[in-house]
């Protein structure tokens, strides 16, 4: 692939890649088991326009895609565990199919790059590192997104919450890559009542806009959110189809919520743990807002929702991963296996728990073949449409799955193969390495190390796992998580990029 492929008007990848150097800046910024053989990834072509839906008999479907920031898993009121109230997300999860063996990355940016783009960010340097606040990269233009499609195929397109896929060219913000209309923040966390970013010691700026301009209000973050997803549903255009993006910066840190919200969870003495149960109920109320306005507008019955963390909860900030191993900014299970449901009455068999291993690659050909919109992509997906699988409740094999992060002090790496799932980690400081080995399927909680006495499996894995690596564009992969020396945070966030 050249690197002036897939051109559109926009930045393309040599002039991308050629401004980050410049700058001296990284490129990164009812159940059954399931196994694993070899497949080929999913690829699409075409046109952007709409084709023959999976609800062919009915209007298209309106899709609502929420996503939860650092969400642990034991801290939905459906896994056993969890001591937080979750009712509106139970609800949806009995009637809808948990998707118990879903992946995400190991943190944000990543993971918002693979399910938006459907191609592994290990191909365009976004697979190590979130985009920082000096980060001047994101998505290269000739990586097709999930927006795009839905537009062109004539649906409303709406984001509403964070964006973290790059913000210092309006090329790369969320209304030049398909979103008719977007509210929220374009950095990775800000003040939930203030809409601040963090200064780093200077003055802070207000990163909460819509569609570029900056708005200055009052109110909390999540309900925020909630109440600007309401109104687009309740407000929208009845002729065509809509397509909501909703991800939320819930439970992100830092740490915040309504002082009623977190005196309901006084029983939990860990006062960080306390607030971020009230974080997460906060985001299920919003949720529950978000079905009742779809219900009370018409939509209910022909909506298609899917929910997932974007990785593992951060457990030094409240969350709770058991009985997973780890969590975000690992590649251990409790930091890329995340809580996960599918709902669409009338479609998905409701009250069922699927096995089935998906990722968050799959989501872009997935939600093409759901709804009849054609991906348009002339670039291979990385992910596979798993959209029959779903429906049918078949369980099927899965090509070799990678991860990557390149934060906290490591270089950590994972590949799921067959039965196996490797990990590797190297540290950043002196190049020492661990290994670990497990039978995943038999082993999902990752407590039997069996490394060192499958020598050959291990050499195996760390060749494909190598062969993936090489796909990674030229750069400095460490440069974007340390803060740039002349970075000033600006003003106003919106107000930042350049045309």
């Amino acid at each position: 692939m050249s690197e002036n492929s897939g051109e559109r008007n926009g930045i393309t990848r040599r002039e991308w890649f050629a401004g980050a150097a410049a700058l001296g800046l990284s490129l990164f910024g009812k159940r059954s088991a399931s196994a694993r053989t070899q497949h080929p990834p999913a690829t699409g072509t075409g046109a952007f326009q709409h084709r023959e839906s999976a609800a062919s008999s009915q209007a298209p479907l309106n899709v609502v895609y929420i996503v939860a920031d650092d969400l642990g898993w034991a801290d939905v009121g459906y896994h056993a565990l969890s001591q937080i109230r979750t009712p509106h997300i139970d609800g949806l999860v009995r009637e809808g199919v948990e998707l118990d063996r879903f992946y995400g990355c190991p943190v944000c940016s990543p993971s918002r790059a693979c399910l938006l783009t459907g191609r592994s960010p290990m191909r365009y340097g976004m697979i190590y590192s979130v985009v920082r606040p000096w980060d001047t990269h994101g998505i290269p233009q000739d990586e097709p997104m999930l927006p795009e499609a839905f537009r062109g195929a004539g649906y409303q397109t709406w984001l509403v919450g964070k964006w973290h896929l790059g913000h210092w060219n309006v090329r790369l913000t969320p209304n030049t890559r398909g979103f008719d209309h977007f509210y929220g923040f374009v950095t990775g966390e800000i003040d939930y009542y203030k809409h601040t970013r963090e200064s780093f010691g200077q003055n802070e700026g207000v990163d909460w806009q819509r569609n570029g301009k900056t708005v200055i209000e009052k109110g909390y973050s999540t309900d925020l959110f909630a109440d600007e997803a309401v109104r687009l549903i309740e407000g929208r255009d009845r002729k065509r189809p809509f397509f909501l993006y909703l991800p939320f910066n819930a439970p992100h840190q830092p740490l915040m919520a309504p002082d009623e919200l977190v005196q309901s969870y006084s029983s939990i003495a860990d006062p960080k743990r306390r607030t971020y149960a009230a974080m997460v109920t906060a985001l299920d109320s919003a949720i529950g807002r978000i079905r009742q306005a779809l219900e009370s507008s018409g939509a209910g019955t022909n909506t298609l929702l899917l929910f997932h963390s974007d990785n593992g909860g951060q457990t030094l900030k409240g969350a709770v991963n058991l009985p997973l191993r780890a969590g975000k900014s690992t590649v251990f299970e409790g930091g890329i296996r995340v809580p996960a449901f599918l709902h669409c009455p009338g479609i998905l068999p409701g009250g069922t728990r699927s096995s089935q291993v998906l990722t968050n690659l799959d989501i872009f050909p997935t939600l093409a073949a759901a709804t009849g919109v054609r991906a348009g992509n002339t670039l291979p997906f990385d992910g596979r449409d798993m959209w029959s699988c779903l429906t049918s409740g078949q369980t099927l094999p899965r090509e070799d799955l990678m991860f990557a992060v390149g934060e906290r002090g490591y270089w950590r790496h994972a590949i799921f193969h067959n039965e196996w799932k490797l990990i590797t980690e190297q540290n950043q400081v002196d190049n020492s390495e661990n290994t670990f080995l497990f039978r995943i399927n038999e082993d999902p909680y990752e407590k039997n190390n069996l490394a060192d006495s499958h020598v050959d499996i291990v050499h195996d894995l760390r060749q494909r796992l190598k062969v993936w690596r090489e796909l990674h564009p030229p750069g400095n992969i460490d440069v974007s998580s340390k803060r740039h020396p002349g970075f000033v945070p600006p003003a106003q966030w919106s107000n930042c990029a350049i045309t």
